[in-house]
């Protein structure tokens, strides 16, 4: 998962693997406490060519979803355009979309995030998640100590790292297979089994 949202960058095509309980693409900026209803996929770059295309960077481990993306969503505002062609090209997309002619039209675009709705969400494979799925769940440890809930995610290259607030200070998790011993969406909870000497100090 990465940390702040949205997005990270992304240069190989195809999906890579997410690994274990990866988010595959970031939450749209949204009211705190509100559910979230868009994803980032991209952000444009700037104008690409004389005919009004733009040049997108790709924020989604899915950048074959744009060959099939009829509309999409731009900006804070969330305004819709619909998607008139889509191609990859060295890592990023280009785009065409309706209204926009011109170079000066598609350059006024430049630094506007790329949404689709949530319903749009690519699935992901068990054991898999997005970041809004994870953030704020309660960390339960397998003996039931109750150790925060969920308030941020460290991407380490290697694997995620939960931030769980716990009283004053921040508990670090390690997102491994051997840790997460439950992901429980339904009562927005989270069963790990601490690794020793996190173990004991949590515990104690």
């Amino acid at each position: 998962m990465r940390r702040p949202a949205p997005g990270r960058r992304r240069r190989a095509f195809g999906r890579r693997e997410a690994g274990i309980r990866r988010s595959e693409e970031a939450v749209a900026p949204r009211r705190p406490g509100e559910p979230p209803t868009h994803l980032v996929v991209g952000r444009i770059l700037g104008a690409w060519g004389r005919r009004g295309e733009v040049r997108a960077e790709i924020l989604t481990a899915f950048p074959e979803r744009f060959a099939r993306l009829q509309e999409i969503i731009v900006g804070p505002d969330l305004t819709p355009y619909r998607v008139q062609s889509a191609r990859l090209h060295k890592g990023n997309v280009i785009l065409k979309l309706q209204g926009i002619e011109t170079p000066e039209q598609a350059g006024g675009l430049r630094g506007e995030f790329l949404y689709v709705p949530l319903s749009e969400a690519m699935p992901l494979p068990p054991g898999e998640y997005y970041h809004y799925q994870i953030l704020g769940l309660d960390v339960y440890t397998t003996t039931g100590k109750h150790l925060g809930p969920i308030t941020g995610i460290i991407e380490t290259g290697c694997n995620d790292v939960y931030v769980v607030k716990r009283d004053t200070r921040e508990v670090l998790i390690p997102a491994l297979p051997d840790v997460l011993h439950e992901v429980d969406l339904e009562h927005r909870r989270l069963i790990v089994s601490l690794p020793p000497g996190l173990a004991d100090e949590e515990e104690a």
